[in-house]
């Protein structure tokens, strides 16, 4: 697995993540079936199905991290393995939990997908999303953490104004996607609803969560960016909304675009914005460290060469162990010795004690410094006695 060093801060740019909500009755049965047919149709290199305290229990890399624990609210552990462009390798984790948000919705079930490439990250590979989900809107499992958000649908805009400062705020709030918001100049026909984002490559279709605004939203809209998060919607137009907290350097003016024709023709200057905006850094948002630590510290899916290497690994792990238990039994057994020549030096051999008047002067320490010496030896094997 690549172990690309980077800042604690920022998300590498090997990875791709992503966060949502499953509202189906079974979304693990869903993963199931998606993943079994895509490695029968040689997608996959392979997976996984994984209980999370098992899992935990057997990490193959690190198993001693409980970091790389997926937590005690997790549901299912899923492990897939597949091969991109040139041959590069991708490793994925998708983790299922309990929903944990401000929906009581008893099917409403939270997943968590992490995956890293051993190259950086390119938009044109498939989406990670669509190896463990199936790729139909018939399945629900993209409901973003925020209530009435999707990925792939344009979501509107709520219509009161205290409201929607309230739903910039969530949403961009230590978000895990890219907001677009755009404006409908007039109300679109059939092929102008379909979301903009349909457009983007595959890897980057499912990290953008677009919104509407309706034609009598123009003023509301803008009002509410502007004053929440410092940036204007043109009209008929649409802007890319800075991540909170926002970077100092992000230029508002820039990721805006002032037309977009919404008739089901593809808007290549906003999604050449998109794309630059995605190649940006950008923090890692809450749970993502997490993720991303279960990804690379609680790996099992071993290639065979890994396994190969892992054995040999504990190979020598198990040698060096052997090697210094060997050396603390010899001793232990040197200062059992000492001590041994000591007591007898000490009761003259016969286990009585010596009687004060046989005892003749001795210009060296006490019998008992045998057993310092062979206790010393035994804390530092290297001491050298004077």
């Amino acid at each position: 697995m690549a172990k690309n060093s980077s800042s604690a801060t920022t998300v590498p740019g090997t990875v791709w993540l992503a966060r949502g909500r499953h509202l189906g009755a079974d979304p693990e049965q869903d993963v199931r079936r998606n993943l079994i047919a895509l490695k029968a149709a040689g997608v996959l290199d392979d997976f996984l199905d994984l209980d999370p305290v098992e899992a935990s229990r057997s990490t193959v890399l690190h198993p001693r991290e409980a970091s790389a624990a997926p937590g005690p609210s997790a549901r299912r552990l899923f492990e897939a393995r597949w091969r991109v462009a040139d041959g590069v390798m991708v490793r994925a984790q998708l983790t299922t939990y309990e929903h944990r948000g401000r929906r009581t919705d008893d099917e409403a079930v939270s997943w968590v997908l992490a995956a890293e490439a051993d190259l950086p990250w390119d938009f044109r590979w498939p989406s990670p999303a669509t190896m463990f989900w199936p790729d139909s809107d018939r399945v629900a499992w993209d409901h973003d953490a925020v209530p009435g958000v999707r990925l792939r649908a344009a979501n509107h805009l709520p219509t009161d104004d205290s409201e929607l400062r309230r739903h910039l705020r969530d949403c961009t709030r230590n978000t895990w996607y890219i907001h677009v918001v755009v404006h409908e100049a007039m109300t679109p026909d059939a092929s102008g609803q379909r979301p903009v984002s349909a457009f983007l490559p595959p890897s980057l279709r499912h990290r953008v969560v677009e919104h509407r605004a309706t034609p009598a939203q123009s003023e509301t809209a803008d009002f509410a960016m502007k004053r929440e998060l410092g940036v204007r919607m043109p009209r008929g137009g649409a802007v890319v909304l800075p991540v909170q907290p926002r970077s100092r350097d992000h230029d508002a003016e820039h990721f805006s675009v002032h037309t977009v024709f919404l008739d089901g023709s593809e808007p290549t200057e906003l999604l050449a914005l998109i794309e630059e905006f995605a190649g940006l850094p950008r923090p890692l948002p809450d749970g993502a460290e997490q993720a991303l630590t279960q990804l690379r510290q609680g790996w099992h899916l071993l290639t065979p060469e890994e396994e190969l290497a892992h054995a040999r690994s504990m190979a020598v792990k198990y040698a060096e162990a052997l090697d210094a238990m060997t050396k603390s039994c010899d001793l232990y057994r040197e200062a059992a010795d000492a001590a041994q020549a000591a007591l007898a030096e000490f009761t003259n051999g016969n286990g009585t004690p010596r009687s004060s008047a046989a005892e003749t002067p001795r210009p060296i320490s006490s019998p008992f410094n045998a057993i310092k010496k062979g206790l010393d030896r035994l804390r530092d094997p290297n001491r050298q006695d004077v």
